[in-house]
């Protein structure tokens, strides 16, 4: 993925909001070379542009959250990731509701609208953002990290005190391919004594065990049961990839978290931005770019010289 990408076409996908309830429809449309993703969320006749970055993050509890002007859009988490693992660099997405409809819980159905739409390459290559020093955040138990790598890679664990989930470790380098298949179908999950105290506070109204995993104390209510056995933590992997799309750059870093949520993902990111010195933009060659211009192939070797911008 050596240039910026956009959709070929239009595309829209609807479902309902996990905290509102509300039926939300999510429209996506082609952009520009270094637009960006930019919400347009519409509230009655108001429409307000909400850029995808980590400047515009205002909250971090429960999911994602991104703002402007008084205007919000939340759980963007899960449709970042796709836009990421399919390398979509630029996208105008028009939104009609407060949060990003939850679907089934996962990624998956947008990588596959995302995928129906088509991918077109644009004639301006690609920043990424590489990390030369190492960065820390210890929180208590939780803690993240970020060490230098070729590639962008992500370990991650939990430990939870109910014999579902237990201690879960998962890591995994970077390929769309990997993504798809490993870890845009993991599901979002709580326990239902949470999901109960969310709906007495009037939030996770749309929530089912049509999008999301349910723990009780007896363990999974879903009767389906899990798609992976480690569902639990490669679903954090999903959310972290999500999130750390928020940089407005792909990443070549190894990101190590213990216990992390959205809350220390955000002030990872945030570090990785007030410490320029811990990292470096980095582009292909102009010979490796007119070579990917002329082929036109998204497998182009990631072991083509690079050259710092």
């Amino acid at each position: 993925m050596i240039l910026q990408r956009t959709l070929k076409h239009s595309t829209s996908i609807s479902g309902i909001g996990l905290h509102s309830g509300d039926r939300i429809t999510l429209k996506m449309r082609p952009a520009s070379a270094d637009t960006g993703v930019v919400f347009h969320r519409t509230d009655g006749e108001q429409t307000v542009a909400i850029k995808a970055c980590a400047k515009n993050v205002v909250d971090t509890r429960m999911a994602t959250v991104i703002g402007r002007d008084g205007s919000r859009v939340s759980t963007i988490e899960h449709f970042m990731a796709a836009l990421a693992a399919c390398g979509i660099d630029n996208l105008h997405v028009d939104i009609d509701g407060p949060e990003v409809p939850v679907l089934d819980g996962s990624a998956a159905p947008f990588i596959r609208e995302i995928q129906q739409a088509g991918i077109k390459s644009l004639n301006s290559s690609r920043r990424f953002v590489a990390i030369r020093k190492p960065l820390e955040i210890i929180e208590g138990e939780k803690r993240i990290s970020i060490i230098p790598s070729r590639f962008f890679r992500i370990t991650f664990d939990i430990a939870f005190e109910h014999s579902a989930i237990s201690v879960q470790q998962y890591s995994m380098k970077f390929s769309t391919e990997n993504f798809c298949k490993e870890i845009a179908p993991a599901r979002t999950f709580g326990f239902l004594h949470e999901v109960e105290q969310l709906k007495a506070n009037g939030l996770a109204r749309g929530g089912s065990l049509e999008n999301a995993v349910v723990i009780d104390n007896q363990g999974v209510m879903n009767p389906e049961g899990l798609r992976f056995q480690d569902e639990f933590v490669r679903h954090k992997i999903l959310d972290s990839f999500g999130d750390f799309s928020l940089l407005g750059a792909p990443l070549l870093g190894h990101i190590r978290a213990f216990k992390a949520g959205h809350d220390l993902n955000a002030k990872l990111v945030r570090k990785i931005l007030d410490n320029p010195d811990h990292w470096t933009y980095v582009e292909f060659s102009e010979q490796a770019l007119q070579e990917a211009q002329r082929v036109n192939t998204r497998s182009f070797a990631t072991d083509l010289a690079w050259s710092e911008a």
